[in-house]
């Protein structure tokens, strides 16, 4: 008998409630990034978080370089993961790459997914002047990548500050430097190639319910140009600016981000009974 996909991407089913709320955490994390925002969380909803294959306590040997080329690989791991949960009527909150995930896995199974809430979503990284900015030109992430194949570590003291970009906090950049060293180097490329060069933005179209979007004043990862983008394509989509620094609002500000959670969350009348 082979793995299951709780057992593959260690899934930890937590909390009081009865409606999930599924939290999938960004490139080169892991579930414990969602520490601080999970317990604004657990008192009223299923709490589900998971490791992506290659990531924190995930079965490493289950990677398929092929299978995860593609964030629509990724997307089918985490309807898989719902599948074997039993979940449905899920509240997925995505970090990062995994918005554009989740939001792939409510398309491919929009039975098994309630509301999307996405943190920091980016549909491409990538500059392409004068119409559209990502955030890096193409050459600056071929180099990343460039030194990732090379194993030169030097790529995780660079990014680490770069997403965090909490100077007063340099605990949290650290623990990111450390998360993105811990990794397997041909699996940590394979991720931020799949993350930093996949383009979806043919691929947004509005999606009912529209979901809560969350971005920060001054993101040097997700600009807001890239962020709007988004929002203008999933219309009726609702844009919190929060107005904080950085990449990761969930761990440098959790009760801004969970206020903003809350105030959908609200508008939304959720969680729903059963």
């Amino acid at each position: 008998m082979g793995v299951t996909p709780l057992e593959r991407n260690n899934v930890q089913l937590n909390g009081a409630g009865q409606q999930p709320m599924m939290f999938a955490h960004g490139f080169g994390c892991d579930q414990t990034m969602w520490r601080f925002l999970i317990p604004y969380f657990e008192d009223r909803f299923q709490v589900v978080s998971f490791d992506y294959v290659g990531c924190g306590q995930s079965d490493f040997s289950e990677f398929d370089a092929q299978r995860y080329s593609s964030l629509q690989g990724y997307a089918r791991e985490v309807v898989e993961i719902a599948k074997a949960a039993n979940l449905k009527d899920i509240i997925f909150v995505g970090h990062s790459v995994s918005s554009m995930i989740g939001y792939l896995a409510a398309r491919m199974a929009p039975d098994l997914f309630s509301h999307l809430i996405l943190i920091v979503p980016s549909a491409c990284y990538i500059n392409e002047p004068p119409h559209y900015e990502g955030g890096f030109a193409r050459e600056d992430l071929e180099g990343l990548l460039d030194l990732m194949e090379k194993n030169d570590l030097g790529w995780a003291g660079f990014l680490a500050p770069l997403v965090m970009q909490n100077a007063d906090r340099p605990e949290l950049s650290q623990e990111l430097q450390d998360s993105f060293c811990a990794a397997d180097p041909t699996i940590a490329r394979r991720f931020a190639e799949t993350t930093f060069l996949s383009d979806n933005r043919k691929d947004l179209s509005p999606i009912d319910p529209p979901p809560l979007i969350i971005q920060c004043r001054d993101d040097r990862i997700a600009p807001r140009s890239a962020i709007e983008f988004v929002h203008q394509k999933l219309d009726g989509s609702t844009l919190e600016c929060l107005p904080i620094g950085g990449h990761c609002p969930h761990m440098t500000h959790p009760a801004e981000t969970a206020a903003a959670i809350d105030s959908y969350l609200r508008r939304e009348k959720l969680p729903r009974t059963p």
